[in-house]
Formats: C-alpha cells, sequence, structure tokens
C-alpha cells in the first residue's frame, strides 16, 4: 500500500509541500487544547511503520526487505508491549558497500 503524498500547495515562488507529520502535529495541539480535552489517546493501539532504506547492491532485495520486516516487528513489540499493524519496507536505492 502506498502513503498518502504529502498536500502541496502552489505559491507565486513555486509548489509548497506540507509533511503529514507537519499536519498530524498541528492536530494533535489544537485537540490538546481543545474545551474539555485532557488528553490524547491512540485510537488503535497498533502502530504502522515505514521505513525507507538503502540496499547493498548483490543482495536479495526481497530477501532484506523481509527480514528487516519480520525483525523490526519483533524488536518493537518485545521493546514496547506495542502491537505492529505492519512494517511497509521501501527500497529507495541500491548501492555497492563503502566499507
Amino acid at each position: 500500500m502506498e502513503a498518502a503524498p504529502a498536500p502541496t500547495l502552489a505559491s507565486p515562488l513555486g509548489r509548497i509541500s506540507i509533511s503529514h507529520d507537519a499536519v498530524a502535529h498541528i492536530v494533535g495541539r489544537v485537540a490538546a487544547e481543545a474545551y474539555g480535552v485532557v488528553g490524547m489517546a491512540a485510537r488503535n493501539p497498533r502502530v504502522t511503520i515505514e521505513l525507507s532504506v538503502v540496499v547493498e547492491y548483490g543482495l536479495n532485495l526481497a530477501e532484506v526487505a523481509s527480514t528487516l520486516r519480520n525483525r523490526v516487528q519483533y524488536e518493537v513489540e518485545r521493546l514496547t508491549g506495542l502491537r505492529v499493524a505492519s512494517v511497509e519496507v521501501r527500497i529507495q536505492d541500491v548501492r555497492r558497500s563503502s566499507a
């Protein structure tokens, strides 16, 4: 599943992209300051994790992504007690190791 693109606005100087994190930060602050609200609660106690990675050239991309997905899910659940709904791995580039 592809993440929704960041909202963009046109201005005389070009396009402006607003990150989802920035919008979430605004929503959270406004909601927390609203009359009668005493705190924020997760709608769903399961987390979704998105990773963008660069993989070493010559390795099996599907295998690297699968291993990373499983390891991240296991460690986040083990260390936090939160259930991980999904781990999305996006391979952004392939490079030779610099070592």
